[in-house]
C-alpha cells in the first residue's frame, strides 16, 4: 500500500486483476464481488475509481478489523464486507446472477495455495454471474495447484478463459466468461486498453500487446 496514495495499487497482480475492464464497462446499477480481503488494496480501488457498488467477501473477523483500522479501508453505501465463507456465499442459492464482476484472491498462510479450488466452487463462482459476467482469478503458475485450477476454471466456464502472462511475483490472472461468444480484434482491442490506461491508471495497453484477437 501507498501510505501517500492508499487507493492506488502496488503490486502487479492486483492491477491485472482489473483487466475484465478490456471488456466490461463500469456500471453503477451492477454489482463487483470479490473473495477474500486481503489487505483490502482492491475494494480501496474499486470505491474510488469505479462507479459499481462491490460486495466482499472475508471469513476472518480480524482481517476486516485490520483493514479498517490500518489500511484506510471505508465501507459505506458502496461497499460492503460480509463475514462468511467463501464456498458457502456462492453455492447459496440466494446469491445467483447478482454480480457482473467476481475477483477470487483467496490463499493460505503461505499465500501460494487457494483454499477454495474445487469443481463446486468454481461452480458457485460461475452461478453468481449475470450473463456477459466475467470471473478474476489470481493463481500462481508455478505452484503445484495451477493446472488443478485451470482445468476446473475450463470445465465450468467451457473453455472461455485468457491467460494473462505472470507476473514477477509468480501470480497469473485467468479470466473466465459467461455469456454470450466474445470476438474482439487487435485493433478494437488496443482502442479500448487505451481507453482504460487514460481513466483508470492501469497498463491495459501492456496487456493488450499480451492478447491480440480475441475470439472465446
Amino acid at each position: 500500500m501507498s501510505v501517500r496514495k492508499p487507493h492506488r495499487l502496488v503490486l502487479s497482480y492486483t492491477e491485472q486483476m482489473m483487466a475484465w475492464l478490456l471488456f466490461l464497462e463500469p456500471d453503477p446499477d451492477s454489482i463487483l464481488g470479490q473473495l477474500g480481503l486481503g489487505a483490502g488494496s482492491l475494494a480501496r480501488y474499486c470505491s474510488h475509481m469505479l462507479p459499481n457498488k462491490q460486495i466482499v467477501i472475508e471469513r476472518n473477523p480480524a482481517v476486516v478489523q485490520v483493514c479498517e483500522q490500518y489500511f484506510r479501508l471505508n465501507q459505506g453505501d458502496r461497499l460492503h464486507v460480509v463475514q462468511t465463507d467463501a464456498q458457502r456465499w456462492v453455492t447459496d442459492p440466494a446469491n445467483r446472477a447478482c454480480l457482473s464482476v467476481l475477483m477470487v484472491d483467496l490463499y493460505d498462510a503461505d499465500a501460494q495455495g487457494p483454499v477454495c479450488d474445487s469443481l463446486d466452487f468454481y461452480q458457485g463462482c460461475a452461478d453468481t454471474l449475470v450473463a456477459p459476467g466475467i470471473l478474476s482469478v489470481n493463481l500462481f503458475g508455478h505452484h503445484a495447484s495451477f493446472k488443478r485450477n485451470m482445468d476446473r476454471i475450463h470445465t465450468v466456464f467451457g473453455g472461455r478463459l485468457l491467460l494473462l502472462p505472470p507476473v514477477e511475483e509468480g501470480n497469473q490472472i485467468v479470466l473466465a466468461f459467461k455469456g454470450p461468444p466474445l470476438q474482439v480484434d487487435r485493433a478494437t482491442l488496443f482502442e479500448r486498453a487505451h481507453r482504460v490506461q487514460q481513466a483508470y491508471r492501469l497498463p491495459a495497453l501492456r496487456w493488450a500487446r499480451t492478447l491480440g484477437n480475441i475470439a472465446i
